[in-house]
């Protein structure tokens, strides 16, 4: 069986970030701790406990390892989930070359392992 992937870049699977909500003005909207879903080169898939505006800018910390990243992005969709909760695919926006950089080395040394169904409590 195959399974056609129409995504522009391969999804990896962490869990670690933090995040800020900014209005048009810069002004914090709402901040907090996500947990990541899946992350690419051109995006992430967030899961929060409330739903992000699409006109809002979000800044993202991810820990990818030893590496911090700070990167900025723009609410494409978002899905309410049971319990709560919200994922919230982010496009990154004006990424630099070291944000690329280190996203493409821990995608080729994660492979593409799914964390969205561990169980973190145990």
């Amino acid at each position: 069986m195959t399974s056609e992937n129409k995504r522009q870049h391969e999804r990896i699977y962490s869990l670690n970030l933090s995040y800020i909500c900014l209005d048009e003005n810069n002004n914090i909207v709402k901040q907090g701790m996500g947990r990541t879903l899946n992350i690419s080169e051109s995006g992430i898939l967030l899961e929060t406990h409330f739903p992000v505006e699409s006109e809002h800018i979000i800044r993202l910390t991810i820990s990818l390892e030893e590496d911090l990243l700070d990167i900025k992005g723009k609410p494409i969709h978002v899905r309410s989930e049971d319990g709560g909760k919200y994922q919230i695919g982010i496009k990154f926006l004006d990424l630099d070359q070291n944000a690329v950089d280190l996203i493409k080395k821990y995608i080729s040394e994660s492979g593409t392992k799914d964390l969205t169904n561990m169980d973190t409590d145990k």
